[in-house]
């Protein structure tokens, strides 16, 4: 029987790390079909789902044939780098070193650079068109699938994992295909500060399984590393805010 304790963390880690990369794969998508038209657009990002979901099928039946306490591990050193990445930011986000991330402000920047490009022939600008949709929803997407892989395999969270994960997607579709325009009101940067300390959790618990150490509590370690992570995380935020605090970046 699945644990809540593990279940809701995973779900929650692959749909918050899903809605902040479908944001970004939505915003160039948007800017492409507004400035190149929308079937190009479109075929584009279709295109880029399938060959993530290609991924996704082939590497379900390597995994299997890993030995599972290798598997942990290497997923934990992963996730712990990549969790650790996002947090980075976030903190020197969140304190002021570095600028917010502006879905607005990269909507511009996406459409001004489109509009810049020689349009040419109609079948050249379909292809242009469709290849920077596909580029972003496969760039995007392969860290959703790096996501829902690492915090659903070893212990039959992959469909938990991949549900957090496809839920986001349809969210930020739904609401794109709606609006046209970019989820600009979407707390971006607040996401990433709350994924990068669920994903550095993550990791350090596989790291763990994965060396075979005895967490106590077991599952619910992870809750614990999570306030760890935040608790520290938080601190650097109020260090990096003082007058004078030199970041190297």
């Amino acid at each position: 029987m699945m644990s809540w304790a593990v279940a809701a963390p995973a779900i929650s880690a692959a749909f918050l790390a899903s809605l902040v990369e479908a944001v970004e794969a939505l915003t160039i998508v948007l800017a492409v079909g507004t400035v190149r038209g929308w079937r190009p657009a479109g075929l584009g990002a279709v295109a880029g789902l399938v060959l993530l979901a290609i991924i996704v099928i082939l590497l379900g039946p390597v995994l299997d044939r890993v030995p599972l306490h290798l598997v942990q591990l290497a997923i934990g050193v992963l996730l712990l780098l990549f969790g650790m990445r996002w947090l980075r930011k976030a903190i020197l986000r969140a304190a002021g070193i570095i600028a917010l991330h502006d879905e607005t402000t990269a909507y511009a920047r996406e459409t001004a650079e489109l509009r810049g490009q020689d349009r040419g022939r109609g079948t050249q600008l379909d292809w242009f068109a469709m290849l920077a949709s596909f580029k972003a929803v496969v760039l995007e997407g392969l860290e959703v699938v790096f996501v829902v892989i690492a915090v659903g395999a070893g212990r039959g969270m992959m469909v938990p994992a991949s549900l957090g994960a496809l839920a986001a997607c349809v969210l930020v579709a739904g609401a794109g295909f709606a609006l046209h325009k970019p989820l600009a009101r979407v707390p971006e940067n607040t996401l990433k500060f709350a994924v990068g300390v669920m994903l550095s959790a993550f990791g350090v618990f596989w790291i763990g399984e994965g060396l075979g150490v005895p967490w106590p509590g077991e599952d619910l370690a992870i809750i614990a590393f999570a306030v760890l992570f935040l608790v520290v995380a938080l601190a650097g935020v109020a260090i990096a805010r003082r007058p004078g605090h030199a970041v190297v970046q």
